[in-house]
């Protein structure tokens, strides 16, 4: 089967190497992927921005497929399912922080871009009925993110002022479209004036290019302050949201792209009574309880464009430009 690896040639840090089609052992099952999606980590990844790269190892997280083949006699009727992946590995018993022992599926764990994976039976959960192959890969990880972010820690409430952050990205748009059906006031910020109004469509309120000067006033002023905001990017611009918030808001953060801030109004942050908690992936629980949000309410994970697997690399490309509004997938 053909698989996009991670080499250990500096020049070339990704290929599509053809391997062996993997078998499924005892509580395994293996899955013929029909789309795949995605995510910054990969990039990351390919960077070697990431922790306990392994060379030759498949990449990718997200993944939506058929099951054609079980290790186990008890696990026989998934055989022909279309199902989508969890790929939490190992997250443990507490459900509040993962284990010192999990990982994400796709490094060092062979991963989604191949045509074929092998997986925990329990790590599959079946494919909601209203989205394509296409959708249901653009869901797992970011999904997951979004979800507890919203939900867990930012307690999202109807009615609640919500600033959701660099807004395009995968778990950003999902982080969107969550808030949303909890009836929540959305605003967003991103870098780039199309986006910003791409996600004025969608529902959110209005917006700010954090590229401009008082982009933070102009938010503000608008919304008169935020209950809770959802950020990714950490950096100079965090230190902003204290100032936005009103009393007992919630800032949570999945992300670091921008770096540390620069000054943090610690002073504010106590007096308001404001909560600043960091957040990533989500439990299994969580995993469970974000795909029933996404089937009740028929939410559409938003792609930006699908591409075959033979022009994944050039995938890779478009999402360290970081141009793309959703999720880019690739289809075999």
């Amino acid at each position: 089967m053909k698989a996009l690896q991670i080499t250990d040639n500096p020049k070339e840090k990704i290929k599509i190497n053809e391997i062996p089609i993997p078998n499924a052992s005892e509580n395994e099952v293996l899955v013929r992927l029909t789309a795949a999606a995605l995510n910054r980590r990969d990039q990351w990844i390919r960077e070697d921005k990431y922790p306990n790269i392994k060379p030759y190892t498949t990449l990718g997280s997200d993944g939506c497929g058929i099951v054609e083949q079980v290790g186990s006699e008890a696990d026989k009727d998934w055989i022909g399912k279309k199902v989508i992946i969890n790929p939490n590995i190992g997250w443990g018993s507490n459900p509040k922080v993962q284990s010192p022992h999990y990982q994400i599926l796709g490094m060092p764990t062979n991963g989604t871009f191949a045509e074929y994976v092998v997986v925990k039976t329990d790590r599959i959960h079946l494919k909601p009925e209203h989205l394509t192959d296409e959708q249901a890969s653009a869901l797992p990880l970011g999904g997951l993110t979004a979800y507890r972010a919203v939900f867990n820690y930012g307690e999202i409430s109807e009615g609640d002022n919500v600033l959701i952050s660099g807004v395009g990205g995968g778990v950003a748009t999902l982080a969107l479209q969550f808030a949303l059906v909890a009836k929540a006031n959305v605003y967003i910020t991103s870098g780039d004036n199309d986006k910003i109004q791409q996600a004025i469509q969608i529902g959110a309120i209005a917006g700010a290019n954090y590229k401009e000067s008082n982009w933070n006033k102009d938010l503000l002023e608008k919304s008169k302050g935020f209950h809770l905001v959802i950020d990714s990017a950490g950096g100079k611009g965090f230190s902003d949201f204290i100032r936005m918030m009103k009393p007992a808001g919630r800032i949570i953060f999945y992300g670091a792209t921008q770096g540390l801030p620069t000054t943090l109004d610690l002073y504010r942050a106590f007096y308001y009574q404001i909560k600043i908690q960091g957040s990533t992936m989500g439990n299994d629980q969580e995993f469970v309880d974000m795909v029933r949000l996404v089937d009740t309410n028929k939410i559409l994970p938003i792609i930006d464009n699908v591409k075959p697997f033979s022009d994944i690399i050039n995938a890779f490309d478009e999402i360290k430009s970081g141009k793309q509004f959703g999720k880019i997938v690739i289809k075999f």
